[in-house]
């Protein structure tokens, strides 16, 4: 396997078909070997871009879009909630997590003594095997927030010869694994990556803390996301539409991104989703867009993963974040009189709104345009630290509603751009909780988060009405093909 770690952008430069070809007593013969795996390691983050849509499709956030009612058939079952195991996307999902996994415990197995039985000791071993667990801890996360009970391996790389020889495991024992991935992580981690995209220790404090709130520990989601914002490492930038752009990629607000990159010559037609670029970018951009004017920034897509008019409306008047996040092409039009705009209406689900954080722009792919944007997807920012903070705060055993509304408040005087409390919220207790889910909406939206916190807060429900059936659709079914090929069986309702 060809892997060439070339530049900060880049994890992995090779042919996915050829992975793990050479035999293991050929390999982890050095140290360079073991970087060299470390970094494909990386590689399925870029894969399982599709969970970031999803996340907001299957909410009231957005609507699937797209050329007709079967065009992006996976994505229109999510919104309609019609989905069945037969589903392309979440059968991707499963098997790019599962690499992941794969590829970390193939490291983990040979942590200690490589194939051949000899020992390969280097300096930045332990900071290099941090990264790994977490890597191997949010493939599991992806898994079990998308699945629910998942079969649970860490000992081995898997092959054919197990095929049905694992069972789901109840998701407590899975987030058992990942804190005990994370801590061990955040014990070996340092707090600065001299490469972009790298992980931190901060980011796994920030994804334990995820993970806490996912179940409801409160109180040690209070003290580790506390953690990160003491370390005065972070900072909100004051204009919040930079964040997306280019420039403000592993800005001050990263704590961790997927890193992207329109440089690989590796994509293909055949796996939208396995080359180096963000495919989900050209998704949500306008369709035949085009302009006479060179001014015009935005290139065309594909009109898919279209922001609601309820969450255009949920903005507040001089909230910065509702024209980062809605883009209303028909305004943007009018505004530009005479730079000779032209578009297609989105011809299904029409909005009128499109995806401004992610919307495609010109000379930001290269190569196979529609498959090469270099566009990262900023997976967990500072932001969102503050508001799992405020949350955990107001939730904990021993409630700090002060300091939870301080960290609440901190997130929207940067979105209205204010220094005083003109917009602060001043409740406690129960209603300080809504308040803070709802900023969680506002900050975060079309970014993945909200059907997500939705199912975990008890919400989804109420929020998203009869289509979303208790006790079944908190969850994804389990591939059709893994029930067939390895005997699982299937969430409840499916």
């Amino acid at each position: 396997m060809l892997v060439i770690l070339a530049s900060c952008k880049r994890y992995i430069d090779y042919n996915p078909h050829d992975a793990f070809l050479v035999t293991a007593l050929d390999y982890l013969q050095s140290e360079s070997d073991y970087r060299t795996m470390e970094v494909s390691v990386y590689t399925p983050l870029q894969w399982l871009n599709q969970v970031v849509p999803i996340g907001d499709i299957a909410s009231d956030n957005s609507v699937a879009g797209g050329e007709s009612a079967s065009d992006v058939l996976d994505l229109q079952q999510i919104d309609d909630y019609t989905l069945t195991p037969v589903n392309g996307t979440l059968t991707q999902i499963w098997q790019y997590a599962y690499e992941g996994v794969n590829r970390a415990n193939y490291l983990v197995q040979y942590k200690d003594k490589n194939p051949a039985g000899n020992t390969i000791n280097f300096a930045g071993k332990d900071a290099m095997y941090g990264e790994v667990y977490f890597l191997r801890a949010y493939y599991y996360f992806t898994l079990v927030k998308m699945f629910g009970d998942v079969p649970l391996f860490v000992d081995k790389r898997l092959d054919f010869s197990n095929s049905g020889t694992l069972k789901r495991s109840p998701k407590a024992d899975v987030y058992l694994q990942i804190e005990s991935d994370l801590n061990s992580a955040i014990g070996v981690l340092p707090t600065v990556q001299l490469q972009q995209g790298r992980i931190t220790k901060y980011a796994a404090q920030a994804l334990l803390g995820k993970v806490f709130l996912y179940q409801n520990k409160y109180d040690s989601a209070a003290t580790v996301l506390q953690s990160v914002i003491n370390a005065n490492a972070f900072a909100l930038v004051n204009n919040f539409a930079s964040i997306f752009l280019k420039s403000g990629e592993n800005g001050p607000e990263s704590v961790f991104e997927i890193q992207y990159t329109n440089t690989s010559p590796y994509y293909q037609w055949s796996n939208v989703l396995q080359g180096q670029g963000n495919y989900s970018v050209q998704q949500c951009g306008v369709r035949n867009l085009k302009a006479t004017s060179p001014l015009m920034p935005y290139a065309p897509g594909w009109s898919t993963n279209l922001p609601t008019q309820n969450l255009n409306n949920a903005y507040e008047n001089g909230d910065q974040r509702k024209a980062a996040t809605c883009f209303d092409i028909e305004a943007y039009v009018a505004a530009n009189p005479t730079w000779g705009i032209t578009y297609q209406v989105a011809p299904y689900k029409n909005t009128g709104l499109y995806n401004q954080k992610y919307l495609p722009r010109i000379g930001e792919t290269s190569g196979q345009p529609e498959l090469n944007y270099l566009n990262n997807f900023r997976t967990i920012r500072y932001a969102d630290v503050l508001l799992m903070a405020a949350e955990a705060l107001n939730k904990s055993t021993s409630p700090n509603d002060a300091l939870a509304r301080q960290y609440l408040n901190m997130v929207r005087r940067r979105a209205f751009q204010v220094s005083d409390a003109s917009h602060d919220v001043t409740a406690s207790g129960p209603a300080l909780y809504n308040a803070i889910l709802n900023e969680r909406r506002l900050e975060l939206a079309m970014e993945g988060e909200r059907f997500f916190d939705l199912v975990r807060t008890g919400q989804a429900a109420t929020v998203l009405g009869p289509k979303f059936v208790v006790g079944k659709n908190e969850v994804f079914p389990i591939p059709q093909q893994e029930i067939l090929v390895s005997g699982l069986t299937q969430n409840p309702g499916y």
